[in-house]
């Protein structure tokens, strides 16, 4: 699939703001794993005293990487694709079989944000005991009350991020065949 980048074009401010912005909570969110992970195998291997919440939180944070990043990775090319039978068709087919094949999957996001959103919601009295832990460590007693909503919300909110990323790239691709450009003609040109 041909991939566009995040800065250039048309919208080049909006998306150099979104790929800045995900670029910066993606080296927070690791640098925060990586942080955890090390005081964990530290205090588990030096001090024998392991920390009981450190696994709950890095799963909670990689859950929210994983959907908060997919549509980078999409929007990157990074997703495994098998691209014989569009190979050998010319454009403008190309496209069209593209864009065959992509609403069901659109669909399926869609369906994903709606619904995800609507399950996310069944479980907001539910509560994150590791990050109640953590604030009642901190705090002297007190609880966090942070919900599970929060980690459950993380599927739709990738989903519809994907779904966004997706719908852009077919819109990019689409005037790319309907316009083509000059060749030596760079997307940050457009």
């Amino acid at each position: 699939m041909t991939t566009h980048d995040l800065t250039g074009g048309v919208g080049g401010a909006p998306r150099n703001l979104y790929g800045s912005l995900m670029g910066h909570i993606a080296a927070t969110s690791m640098a925060v794993l990586v942080v955890i992970m090390v005081v964990q195998v530290f205090a588990r291997y030096v001090l024998n005293a392991s920390l009981i919440w450190a696994e709950e939180l890095c799963r909670y944070i990689l859950i929210w990487m994983t959907f908060l990043f997919i549509g980078i990775a999409f929007q990157k090319g990074e997703f495994v694709i098998v691209d014989v039978l569009t190979s050998a068709i010319r454009q403008p087919w190309r496209y069209v079989l593209k864009v065959l094949v992509t609403l069901p999957v659109l669909w399926f996001l869609w369906l994903m944000a709606v619904n995800g959103y609507t399950y996310a919601s069944r479980f907001a009295i539910q509560k994150i005991p590791a990050l109640d832990f953590i604030w009642m460590s901190l705090s002297g007693g007190a609880t966090a009350d942070i919900s599970v909503f929060w980690i459950y919300v993380s599927v739709p909110v990738g989903c519809a991020l994907l779904l966004a990323h997706m719908i852009v790239a077919l819109l990019l691709e689409g005037r790319d065949v309907l316009f083509p450009r000059p060749a030596g003609t760079s997307e940050g040109a457009a």
